[in-house]
């Protein structure tokens, strides 16, 4: 079954559970405006409770990449999916900011494990040269979840009331969990339907052909990792770079409802547009790291061109959004922005398979995510207060510009040249 194509199939699943979980996670940012004053909440609380989530977050980003190491990526998905749909379905019952903040919690941390698991599944199903496509399929789940969000969830209020969204898209992650355990019942060295030649295929592809013959790639332990410097290009870059990313999908919504007077509905029919340009960026740069590759080029080479290039794009567009004065003209650079952070992203979330091996992937993959949500807990302290004292978002928008190009020399620096690690480098 899937002769030939089964690590693209669970790339896909994996995919598939990224779309779910960006639908329940942008569902409290879209129904805010009816939410919020229901429940006596102002935007100074929704701010309260993106800390909360980004807290949450931080700690299951850590504690998954240990968990997935662990326990496998099989179970791994299980344990984290149910965690989120279970959450998401509580919203429904919350009466209280402390209820409410409690159902934020673990749901975002639920939701960590996705990336993390993403990551060791790319890393265990995927030859180097196609991991950044891999990557971008996975990220393009984020950016397509993100499209989905805005109208589905719009529909969804409409018709049936905030309370039975919740539980609605609750019961998508239980679906998801079908096809999970019967297609993923094994890594690919023991997979009963995986093809000789797929088997053969992944599992060879799996050595940086720029590595001395005989050197074993280091596979260090969760405190041990952080003593080599390649770890930190992956944790400071994300540092960096995720808040870029949580600036739009935390306050988007807001943005467009404070600065053009946006409703609900207007909200739900416009704040997908941005992440088309997400998902292409997604796709675009998993392709052109494999295009580099397939030409020669190194992986040092092709991940560090990628991440610049998408540094590049973003820069520019994050300032000239700042001066935005119509939404449609903020919505098309904002989709250029998140193009460019895609872009860069896939191939910085492909850094811990590029160094290490085993179970040293999930572990720096989980790290590196609690570093970036780190990241986004300073941005999101800003954020209310810089727009109450400017009155306008467009100090917000800066504030991402600065962030950039110290995301992108973070991967110079720290990384040096891009290649496994071994007990000698």
């Amino acid at each position: 079954m899937f002769r030939g194509y089964l690590r693209w199939v669970v790339v896909t699943l994996v995919a598939i559970a990224t779309v779910i979980n960006y639908v329940d996670r942008n569902a409290l940012a879209i129904m805010w405006v009816e939410v919020g004053p229901e429940l006596g909440m102002d935007e100074f609380d929704y701010a309260r409770l993106i800390m909360v989530f980004m807290v949450g977050y931080a700690i299951g980003q850590a504690l998954f990449g240990k968990i997935f190491d662990m326990i496998g990526t099989r179970l791994g998905f299980v344990l984290a999916i149910v965690i989120w749909s279970v959450s998401i379905m509580l919203h429904a019952v919350t009466r209280s900011f402390a209820t409410l903040a409690a159902m934020r919690f673990t749901l975002a941390f639920g939701e960590a494990g996705n990336w993390p698991g993403a990551t060791k599944s790319n890393a265990e199903w995927f030859p180097i040269r196609e991991r950044a496509l891999a990557q971008g399929i996975f990220n393009s789940g984020a950016s397509l979840g993100a499209v989905i969000s805005a109208p589905a969830i719009a529909l969804l209020y409409l018709q049936f009331g905030w309370k039975a969204t919740f539980v609605i898209i609750g019961l998508f992650g239980f679906v998801w969990l079908v096809p999970w355990l019967l297609i993923f019942k094994a890594p690919p060295d023991r997979h009963p339907w995986l093809s000789a030649e797929e088997r053969e295929y992944i599992l060879t592809g799996q050595r940086d052909e720029s590595a001395s013959a005989g050197e074993e790639q280091a596979a260090p332990g969760w405190f041990e990792m952080l003593h080599y410097r390649q770890s930190w290009s992956v944790v400071v870059s994300r540092f960096f770079l995720d808040p870029v990313w949580w600036l739009f999908v935390s306050w988007l919504p807001i943005y467009l409802a404070a600065t053009f007077g946006f409703d609900i509905a207007q909200i739900g029919f416009s704040a997908w547009v941005p992440y088309v340009g997400a998902v292409a960026g997604a796709l675009f740069g998993g392709w052109l790291a494999r295009f580099l590759l397939a030409r020669g080029r190194t992986v040092d080479y092709a991940r560090k061109l990628t991440i610049t290039l998408g540094g590049a794009i973003m820069l520019p567009a994050l300032l000239l959004t700042a001066a935005a004065s119509t939404p449609v003209s903020a919505i098309l650079l904002i989709a250029v922005i998140l193009f460019g952070f895609q872009t860069a992203i896939g191939n910085i979330q492909t850094l811990p398979s590029d160094f290490f091996s085993g179970k040293s992937v999930g572990s720096l993959a989980g790290v590196g995510g609690a570093a970036a949500v780190a990241g986004v807990l300073v941005t999101t302290e800003l954020i209310p207060r810089i727009v109450e004292a400017s009155g306008s978002f467009a100090p917000a928008f800066i504030w991402g510009a600065a962030l950039v190009p110290l995301a992108v020399v973070s991967v110079w620096v720290f990384g040096g040249r891009i290649r496994p690690v071994t007990r000698e480098n």
